[in-house]
């Protein structure tokens, strides 16, 4: 048996740089806590991005908003709802090569299986976690992935049993890689909806704390 070399666990000399604001800044975070497993990413431009990078972040986030406000019937496996995150990066004749998302453990497997949008992930049901991640990728220029982790809860619809999701992860997202003129009006009050719930849930906390920076950082970035 061959002995495995170990990856570095943290930054050296040899292998980190200097982060620069006129690049794109993708990060995958998440957690294991008692209560439960995170795995949120979030992509950011401290700096001007190009139009390229704007429409696309655009659409990404789009993407992950279409599949996530979706109601379909229960018993629907997840690639059959899949497309919804890709259709706005199709319109333009853009996509990403990675599934649309995975089933996350409660404490447990952060890739958990069965659940996800794979053709031989099983169908959806309520109380179900998922993350939802859709991305783009250009070969050595940048990065772009919005992740979230969602819960399958019943819908409210006058023919039941209707399903839709949840999300569970409450991280506002890079304003200055939005161009609002490509958000439709539902996308828009969906968005403003999910900033509410950020504001009601992590802002209390973060003034509890007494961490008062990163409540004014929390309320400009959940402007409406």
């Amino acid at each position: 048996k061959r002995a495995l070399t170990p990856l570095p666990s943290s930054p050296s000399n040899g292998s980190s740089r200097m982060l620069s604001v006129r690049e794109m800044y993708l990060f995958d975070t998440g957690g294991q806590y008692l209560d439960g497993t995170t795995d949120i990413t979030r992509t950011v431009h401290w700096g001007e991005p190009t139009p390229l990078q704007k429409e696309a972040y655009t659409r990404v986030l789009m993407g992950n908003i279409d599949l996530s406000r979706l109601v379909f019937p229960s018993n629907t496996a997840g690639g059959t709802v899949e497309s919804f995150a890709r259709r706005a990066l199709w319109d333009v004749g853009l996509n990403y090569g990675h599934g649309t998302g995975h089933g996350i453990g409660n404490f447990l497997s952060v890739h958990e299986w069965p659940v996800g949008f794979q053709s031989n992930n099983v169908p959806l049901e309520a109380g179900m976690f998922t993350s939802i991640e859709p991305g783009y990728y250009q070969d050595g220029e940048f990065g772009i992935r919005i992740e979230d982790v969602a819960v399958v809860v019943e819908a409210q619809t006058e023919e039941e049993p209707f399903l839709t999701f949840e999300l569970v992860s409450l991280v506002p997202y890079d304003r200055n890689l939005i161009d609002l003129s490509l958000l439709s009006p539902e996308q828009i009050r969906y968005l403003n909806s999910y900033y509410e719930r950020i504001r009601a849930h992590v802002g209390p906390e973060l003034r509890r704390q007494r961490l008062e920076e990163e409540h004014a950082w929390l309320q400009e970035s959940t402007e409406p």
